[in-house]
């Protein structure tokens, strides 16, 4: 019988549709049985500070709606770098992603002298988990009630007015940077080791005024020793509802937060980022996370790997900028 090849040209088409029929099947059901296994969450985070309490939280719910157990590990060094790029060249199989903040992603690598990784392309977003509210507090003793007040002051004054941060190139540093040129003020900064001391100093009279996150102040504005003069959100916050926002207080425009949130090494597959998304939404959503959030001074908020991913490029270009315009240097 001769070889007809219009046959022999079916059979191998038919072979190869089923192949990848198997193959496609196969991914689906893959996809489908994720997670598996044990899911590592790495936290570029110290043990017992605000974030990751948060992100353990967050990922105990996760734990239990899924079924299956998440890990953490915690990954500090290098101001929160180290443990990000053990992130970035992590297998993109869903089974390690990480919980980090701008802190790491906007701050710190925006201070570093090399990075190994790209803090906005080697990542893929996955959700954010919650914000963290900032505000300006003064000692009263200082005169000033409102941010407009302070804002005068600060331009009528001969001398520089002090403020602390947590140090050269923190978050609290930044963010009274950028109140300065946004408010046309110039400021003199008292860098400190850590938000605490610095925090003290102000509630002591040795330094009027400090940028902080709402958490760290929270205690001693409900004591009346120190004065909130306004947070620089779209709203105020559910932390202190009490005190106005930037744009009420008479400076617009001008928002600061900073956050944490879930990501993934670049090129996770879209259906396990999706599923990490729909999970990260649902464990924030529940009612007894959200109060813990609320107790650790986070605000819930969640948001698509869009949004989030936005977040990232825009708070980087926008630290990039003071860093350069402040010519500031990390301790």
């Amino acid at each position: 019988m001769k070889n007809n090849p219009s046959i022999n040209r079916r059979h191998w088409l038919r072979a190869t549709t089923l192949a990848a029929v198997t193959l496609a099947t196969g991914s689906a059901f893959a996809q489908a049985a994720y997670p598996s296994r044990p899911i590592t969450m790495l936290l570029p985070l110290a043990v017992g500070s605000a974030g990751d309490v948060a992100l353990r939280v967050v990922a105990q719910k996760m734990s239990e709606n899924l079924n299956q157990s998440i890990v953490i590990e915690n990954l500090p060094g290098v101001s929160g770098l180290l443990g990000t790029e053990r992130v970035v060249r992590a297998a993109p199989d869903g089974y390690l992603i990480g919980g980090i903040g701008d802190s790491v992603l906007n701050f710190a690598a925006n201070l570093a002298p090399k990075l190994n990784f790209d803090p906005i392309g080697d990542l893929d977003p996955i959700a954010l988990v919650a914000t963290i509210p900032w505000t300006i507090a003064v000692n009263p003793a200082f005169g000033t009630r409102t941010l407009g007040e302070f804002v005068a002051k600060a331009k009528a004054s001969t001398n520089k007015i002090d403020y602390a941060s947590t140090g050269s190139g923190s978050a609290s540093h930044i963010g009274m940077e950028m109140l300065a040129a946004r408010t046309g003020i110039s400021l003199t900064h008292i860098p400190y080791k850590g938000a605490t001391p610095g925090v003290t100093d102000v509630v002591g009279g040795q330094v009027p005024a400090v940028f902080s996150a709402v958490s760290v102040v929270l205690p001693f504005v409900k004591s009346g020793k120190l004065l909130a003069l306004g947070v620089p959100a779209e709203k105020r916050s559910a932390l202190m509802p009490d005190v106005p926002t930037f744009a009420e207080a008479g400076v617009p425009n001008f928002n600061f937060v900073t956050w944490v949130s879930l990501f993934a090494p670049k090129g996770t597959p879209r259906a396990i980022v999706d599923k990490l998304n729909a999970e990260t939404v649902k464990a924030v959503a529940d009612p007894a996370v959200r109060e813990k959030l609320l107790s650790l001074g986070l605000e819930p908020e969640t948001s698509t790997p869009e949004q989030l991913g936005q977040m990232v490029r825009s708070g980087h270009a926008r630290v990039a900028k003071i860093v350069k315009d402040a010519n500031i240097k990390s301790d």
